[in-house]
């Protein structure tokens, strides 16, 4: 599958924030499977290299444990060891991220004939992926039709979690009585 690069995460236990920064999370398999970081998140240090750090609509593949895929909708974080930032200089990101959920089926069943104890595979599984490329017209067609659905999809999952961020600071201060909205006309 040589239709992106995938970018190997740092072991961040080795970039901790110094007592001068304010730490950003670090993505896991735990926060790329819930969609988010939160309290329990460890921190790595915001200097990092830019490359490892994860924004929203960044793809990411887990390749070991839980072999998953996704678009991040989170929050800026730090990508951990065990998992890849997928990219492309040369093809869009509906089409590496559609090749590689085709593929991962096969990706969970490579990793489980391979499993003592964590299932995982190699780059040389992803090299043997077969990836089907069309010509020029047919993959503006195919981007004209799948490019918006998975923008739309990356933009309503980034909404979804900033209404909950609001949510979760708004509720409890209305909960307390911190903020009263009893004059407030509908």
């Amino acid at each position: 599958m040589d239709i992106a690069d995938f970018l190997n995460g740092l072991p961040m236990q080795n970039y901790r924030p110094v007592e001068s920064e304010k730490g950003i999370p670090v993505m896991k398999i735990k926060e790329l499977r819930q969609g988010f970081c939160d309290a329990n998140s460890e921190q790595c240090s915001p200097s990092i290299n830019s490359e490892y750090l994860i924004q929203a609509g960044d793809v990411i593949f887990s390749w070991s444990g839980s072999l998953i895929v996704d678009f991040w909708c989170g929050l800026t974080c730090g990508l951990n060891q065990h998992l890849f930032k997928v990219t492309s200089n040369r093809y869009d990101k509906w089409f590496y991220y559609s090749w590689i959920k085709y593929h991962l089926y096969s990706f969970i069943n490579i990793a489980a004939d391979k499993a003592t104890t964590l299932g995982h595979i190699k780059r040389e599984d992803l090299a043997k992926a077969e990836v089907i490329v069309p010509n020029q017209k047919d993959y503006i067609k195919f981007a004209n039709l799948l490019e918006p659905i998975y923008n739309l999809i990356i933009a309503n999952r980034i909404s979804n979690t900033m209404l909950t961020s609001l949510r979760d600071t708004l509720l409890p201060k209305l909960m307390s009585g911190e903020i009263d909205v009893s004059n407030i006309k509908v």
